[in-house]
This record gives structure tokens, sequence and C-alpha cells, in this order.
């Protein structure tokens, strides 16, 4: 009995206790009122805090992107740009390299040209030279030949007439190359 008696004095945990329990609600709402005053303001506040700084970062960061983004597309323009303004320069210098050779080659084959009728009109010349000295010896031979023949010197004027009559008779046009006359 003694027993029984002990532990029926003894509290339980499952039987509810009216003073327990009042005492208990005061000291929750006391704490609740406590935690609400000076630590889930300040918590509410920290996270709001958190949170705009959160949202702010996440706004530049966007921020960040768009100017990337705006970077990128001025970068590819430029490179764009750069690519057109050299393809320019090289069709450009592909286009003065080929004028400067078209003239290069309009001057070579002007000089050569040229050259050809400086060396036809000295051949030419020289032809001429050549068939008036040849005219003169054959002449001067014929005076030679006419006076062993006929064993006399002759006078100017007869000389003039043999060697007119002797040249007469000589084709020198045959000796001249066509074309150069």
């Amino acid at each position: 009995m003694l027993l029984t008696l002990l532990e029926a004095s003894k509290p339980s945990l499952i039987k509810p206790n009216p003073g327990l329990m009042f005492w208990t609600l005061i000291t929750f709402v006391i704490v609740l009122l406590i935690l609400r005053r000076y630590a889930f303001g300040p918590i509410q506040q920290m996270v709001e805090t958190r949170r705009s700084a959160i949202t702010a970062d996440l706004d530049a960061a966007e921020k960040a992107r768009e100017e990337a983004q705006a970077a990128l597309a001025e970068y590819r323009e430029q490179l764009a740009e750069a690519r057109r303004e050299a393809s320019r320069i090289v069709e450009d210098a592909r286009r003065v390299g080929e004028e400067r050779r078209a003239a290069d080659v309009a001057a070579i084959e002007s000089e050569t040209v040229r050259l050809k009728e400086q060396a036809k009109a000295e051949i030419a010349a020289e032809t001429r030279q050549a068939l008036a000295d040849l005219k003169q010896h054959v002449a001067e031979l014929t005076v030679v030949a006419t006076e062993k023949v006929v064993r006399a010197r002759l006078d100017a004027a007869e000389q003039k007439r043999l060697i007119d009559d002797a040249l007469a008779d000589v084709d020198f046009a045959s000796l001249v190359p066509e074309g150069e006359e």
C-alpha cells in the first residue's frame, strides 16, 4: 500500500496536470512575446535584408548579362566590319596590283614595239647605206674595168654615163629584204 500511495503522489506524465499546464502556457506566451520582440523582428529584418540583397544581386547579374550580350553583339559587329574592311583592302590591293601589272605590260609592249620599229629603221638605214656603198663600189669597179678595157682615162661625163648604164642593168631591189624599203 505504501507503494501505491507513493505512486499516487508521484506526478504522471500521461495524466494531465492543470497547474503545470497553466504555468507552461504562461511561460510559452512570455517566451513567444520575448522572441517576437527581440528575435523574430531582427530575424525577419535580416531575412528581408538578405532577400533585398539577393534581388539586387540578381538584378545586377541580369544587367551584367545584358551588357555582356550587348558587348558581344558590338564585338561581333566590329569583327564583321573589320572583316569587310580587310576584304575591301585586299580587293583594293588586288585591283591596284592588276592595274599596275596591266600598265607595266602595256609599257613593256609599247617599248617592245618602239624598239622593233627602231631596229627596223636602223636596219633599213644600214641597208640603204650598204646599197649606196655597194653602188659606189660597183661604180668604181665599172670605171676601173672600163679603163682597162679602153686603156684610157675617161672624163667625168663619160664616167657618169658608163656608171649609169652599168647600174641600170643591176637590180638592187632584190638585195633588200621584203618590207624594209
